[in-house]
């Protein structure tokens, strides 16, 4: 990176930049980033406060920004992009959008489609109201599709890292598999063999990844109140890019979010000992989210410094203040 651009906030591991996504990655050394995870604005009809292009334009404007992340990337690189989905305007009928953008990245750019994650977030609220709630005509929108692109058709992945816990059925079987299953063939064709009962750690996780975004009482929010300014209104859950990261990359790797908002992939990436960088354009979000990196035991008074501080232009490193920050 060269120092014309200088990051709003650092961290022992970290980097947050409040700069134009494209500029920075036009920065970047090319094959240096092991992972790219991110959620930019959707192509969604209302215009939100934190920008988002119309769908007719949505996907030429992204495609700018992935020709460049996989310029970025290296060959075992990842990019891993949530998506919502979204209605066409006016009329019950779904738009295509997020699917001809996976059809374009792969054809245009040379991406590969490594797989195809599905979202579920159950906390998700009614929408869109006219077809869910008035008409009744439409079940709720509760899923997002999450696309894992790779630059290569190996990217670095180790699913053992991310095991989910068995059920209680599966914890019965491990202790007496003889009393529960029989290696054979099943009419499917699958065969079961005599392997199945052994305790590998955890249950393969499925690409339908349930996990609720319902926070609302944690350290970044009550900081976000204490000094009066309203956090951003699209956060994802810890838990998504956490399974990425760990799921795509090995401490020390590069994890880059180039539409960050209040930051969470940065603050899992610097709890998982990965480094990072962060990419946000909007001054107000790009200050707000340094509160994920400053110890719980700051005071109001010494948030609302950081935040003007950083508001201001001041590169402010987070390892510097008085009082040495937990990762929270």
């Amino acid at each position: 990176m060269t120092s014309y651009i200088q990051p709003s906030y650092r961290t022992k591991l970290g980097k947050a930049y409040c700069e134009d996504s494209l500029k920075v990655l036009k920065d970047l050394p090319k094959n240096s980033i092991n992972l790219v995870f991110t959620s930019p604005p959707f192509a969604l009809q209302r215009q939100k406060e934190y920008g988002n292009k119309s769908q007719e334009t949505y996907n030429d404007w992204l495609l700018h920004f992935a020709a460049l992340v996989h310029s970025c990337l290296r060959d075992d690189g990842s990019f891993v992009l949530d998506l919502g989905g979204a209605y066409r305007k006016g009329i019950p009928v779904r738009s295509l959008y997020n699917f001809r953008l996976l059809i374009r990245m792969c054809d245009e750019l040379g991406f590969h489609l490594a797989e195809d994650f599905y979202w579920y977030n159950p906390s998700k609220l009614p929408s869109p109201i006219e077809w869910v709630n008035k008409r009744k005509i439409r079940a709720k929108d509760s899923i997002n599709t999450v696309w894992w692109f790779s630059k290569s058709e190996y990217p670095k992945a180790d699913v053992r890292r991310v095991l989910t816990e068995y059920s209680n059925r599966m914890k019965k079987l491990l202790k007496d598999p003889e009393k529960y299953y029989q290696p054979k063939e099943r009419p499917s064709g699958h065969r079961i063999s005599n392997k199945f009962g052994q305790d590998n750690g955890g249950a393969i996780p499925s690409n339908l990844l349930q996990i609720p975004n319902s926070e609302s009482s944690s350290h970044y929010l009550r900081c976000c109140r204490a000094v009066g300014i309203k956090p951003h209104p699209a956060r994802f859950p810890a838990k998504l890019p956490e399974f990425f990261i760990k799921f795509l990359t090995d401490p020390g790797d590069l994890v880059v979010d180039i539409f960050s908002g209040s930051n969470t992939t940065g603050m899992v990436a610097e709890q998982e000992l990965r480094r990072w960088i962060s990419i946000e354009k909007d001054a107000k979000y790009t200050a707000s989210s340094a509160f994920r990196f400053v110890d719980a035991d700051e005071t109001e008074q010494e948030i609302r410094v950081l935040y003007e501080r950083i508001l201001l232009g001041e590169t402010v490193d987070m390892m510097g203040l008085d009082k040495q920050p937990k990762l929270l």
